[in-house]
This record gives structure tokens, sequence and C-alpha cells, in this order.
């Protein structure tokens, strides 16, 4: 990478021995990394023994793993649960590795702890500063893992302690320590910046559509009161209409068909609605249903889909529209709503008048919730208040907005490329600095 040539090299290389590594620093070292520190793992009691759980110690889950260093976890065990796992405690100042699933997550642990079978703890050692082993470690350890069918990294007690660690002098290991700990605070700084940008470039976006459909574009027209308090002035010539003024039929709902391997009529997720769009790719899952028994749900390209239920409230009542042809027969479950304006409505202005802030402000007073899920009911959709403008300002409204959202998104899309080379840059800094490849030794001087 480019902007690691800054860095000098080292003046002199050896080969590491190791097919993957190469060449390192001639007066460093590759060992095991038992041979550098000591490590153990732990246990999860079984769930159903209360009595094993909510007690006095501090028990790490992989969950809590991310914090530099890790002062409280979300569980605590009891004094039983170590005596009958003969638990091993984690003295402070232990590198915690997640082993399993989120592979190479770190913290230091910064009291005395007990963690579960998931995570390996590296005791302090004389041999391998901690401080180093933190950025060390996910670089390095991950090497000797084996590759399940899917391609994801596999590690046990054994990989483990055989695992490759590049082993320089003690004051080298606080160097690169040091001068990792200050440029991925730099980095990450920045990244910080950029993804704060691309939050209020997207607030950006809501608030442009939200006015669009319920203010207009002309900030000098006249206005007057809609009758309605969460909605304020509107346009003059503007109608509030109930929505089902502004629909070609009743809104319709889907059903629940039964899931199963070998069905061939494909059924949307709740996840397919997002972002005034409905995806069918990935989203879609396959019924048993036979093709006559899903005809009265087959859907096309220009309907739109309204989330009828959820397990999150702000969430009940997102729409979106269908750009895409689905396969025949496709359907959806009754926690959908397919939604048909009539001709006072253009699809694009009722999907975004739905998702507006006012909108949803209805939708959120009407939902009821019940087992955890929150509901709309299809007669409670008919009655929203939407302000409606004339036809032809309805499309001039769509392109214009679609303009500046095309800006803004182009804007979002080079931020977030930006802060795609920026964790690229740091973890080819990470792995440059902890293999040798790069000398840090000046670069850590204060």
């Amino acid at each position: 990478m480019s902007a690691l040539r800054r860095f000098k090299p080292y003046p002199a290389y050896k080969d590491s021995g190791v097919e993957w590594l190469g060449e390192i620093p001639a007066h460093w070292e590759v060992k095991p990394l038992k041979h550098l520190t000591a490590f153990t793992t732990g246990w999860t009691p079984p769930s159903g023994q209360e009595d094993l759980y909510g007690g006095d110690h501090l028990w790490a889950n992989i969950s809590d793993l991310g914090p530099r260093v890790l002062m409280t976890t979300d569980k605590t065990i009891s004094d039983a649960a170590i005596r009958v796992a003969r638990l091993q405690k984690v003295n402070a100042g232990s590198l915690l590795f997640s082993f399993k699933l989120s592979v190479g997550t770190v913290s230091i642990a910064g009291v005395e702890m007990f963690t579960n079978e998931a995570i390996a703890a590296f005791a302090p050692s004389p041999r391998i500063d901690t401080q180093y082993l933190y950025w060390a470690a996910p670089a390095l350890v991950p090497r000797n893992a084996q590759e399940n069918i899917y391609g994801a990294p596999l590690l046990n007690r054994d990989r483990i302690a055989n695992a490759r660690l590049i082993s320089p002098p003690s004051s080298e290991q606080r160097a690169i320590a040091a001068f990792l700990d200050r440029e991925t605070a730099r980095i990450d700084a920045l990244v910080a910046k950029k993804e704060r940008l691309i939050e209020l470039l997207q607030e950006k976006r809501t608030a442009l559509i939200t006015r669009a459909v319920t203010k207009g574009l002309d900030p000098t027209v006249p206005m007057k009161d809609s009758g309605v308090e969460w909605l304020g002035e509107i346009p003059a010539h503007w109608e509030l209409k109930r929505l089902r003024h502004a629909l070609r039929a009743r809104p319709r709902n889907g059903i629940s068909p039964p899931i199963g391997v070998g069905g061939d009529v494909p059924t949307f997720s709740t996840a397919a609605v997002n972002d005034g769009e409905v995806l069918i790719d990935e989203n879609i899952k396959y019924t048993m249903l036979e093709q006559r028994e899903a005809q009265p749900f087959i859907v096309a390209i220009g309907d739109i889909f309204l989330l009828r239920g959820s397990g999150s409230r702000d969430i009940v009542g997102r729409a979106g529209i269908l750009k895409k042809e689905p396969p025949i027969g496709c359907i959806y479950p009754d926690i959908l709503i397919r939604v048909q304006p009539s001709r006072l409505m253009t699809p694009w202005f009722l999907v975004n008048s739905l998702n507006s802030a006012a909108v949803r402000f209805q939708i959120e007073s009407l939902a009821q919730t019940a087992s955890g899920i929150w509901k709309i009911s299809g007669e409670d959709v008919r009655t929203l208040a939407i302000p409606v403008p004339p036809y032809d300002e309805q499309l001039h409204i769509r392109g214009e907005v679609s303009r500046q959202i095309a800006r803004l998104d182009a804007l979002v899309a080079k931020v977030r490329d930006a802060v795609d080379r920026l964790k690229e840059l740091r973890t080819a800094l990470i792995s440059a600095a902890v293999t040798g490849k790069i000398d840090v030794r000046e670069e850590a001087a204060p």
C-alpha cells in the first residue's frame, strides 16, 4: 500500500521459516505462542442452572470484548459455577482473545474475571509485552486456523498454542505498541469524522424528502393550516386526504404460508422493504404452497409494500416500491400490506409520504403491540392523513428531489470509499508493524 512507503524497512532481514510470513528483521525470532505466554480458556454454565449465574464474579463473553480495557461484563457467575468447572481466574492485565465466531476480537482484562469457552486468556508474561500482543495476536494467531466449509477460521487450544508469534526484543515490542496506539487512534478519529459526515448526509437526505412531500419545493408559495397538529402548514393549493381516498383499492394483507425446503413459490421477508424499495434477491424464502394457492398474491413491478408488523415500533409502516421483476407467483406474508395508489398519487410520492416523519408519527401512534410484535391494521393504514399536491407537481417534485438525492448519494458513496481505504490502511499498518515489514522504532520515539 502506497501510504506505507513513508516508513523505512529494517537494515537486515532473514528467512522466518514460515511460508506465509517470509522474511523478518534479522534480530527477531519466531516462536510458538506456548513458548511466550501461558493461556487458559473458560466455560459456560448450563443455561438451566440459575444457581450458577448472577454471582459476584465477572464472566466475559465474546459480546463483551472490544473495549481496549475491559472493566465489567454483561453477565456474572457464582462461586458454585467456579467450583463445578474448576475455573481458573483470569488476572488483570491478561489479553482476552476470541477464537470462535468473531475470531481475533480482543480486550485487555482491567480487573480479575472469568471467561466463557470461546475466549483464550493470555497471561502477562516477561517474554511478550501484553500491549504488543494486543496488536500482534489478532494479526498472527488466526494464521494457524483451519477453515470450515464456509471459509471461516477454526481455532482450538492446540492451534492457539502452536500459532507462530513474532518476538522482537522487549524494547521494540513496546515501541511497536506505542506506534500503533498513536497511528490507529489517528486513523480511527478520521474514520469517526467521516462516518459522522455520512450520518449528516443521510439526515439531510431524509429531511429533503420529508420537506418535499409535506411542504413542496417552493418556499414562497402561499401556505394554509392543514388542521393537523403534527403536520402544520401545507401549500394552499394542496389537499389533505385520508389514504383511503388516494388508493385504487383497499390495502391487501398477504398470508403466512408454511416455509419449507423444496418449496417453489417465493415469499418476501420483512427485510425486503428497505430505503423506499423492495429488494427481492436475498430476502426471499420459498413456501410449500402450490402455484394455484399463491395466485391471489402475485405481485408485479410498481407494487408498493408496507410493513404491517415488526418487532421494532420505529420500523412498522415502512414502505417500499418493487422495482425488479419478481418470480411468477411471488407472494408475501401477512405482516406486509400491498398498497396501490389511485390516479391522484404517483407511487414515488406515496411511498415517500408514507416514509416521511409526518406520516411515521401517525403510524407509530396507531401501532399496537402483542407478544413483542408491533402491528398496524389495514383499516388504520387507510385512515392515515397525507398531503396531496396536483399530479403534475408530484412529478416535478420527484424529478427535482431525485436529482438532489443522486448528488447526496454520490457524496455518501465517495465518503464510504474513503472510510474503506482508511480501514484497509489501518489493517495494513498493523500487519506491517508486527511482522517487521516497516521499522517504527524512530517513529515511536516521543
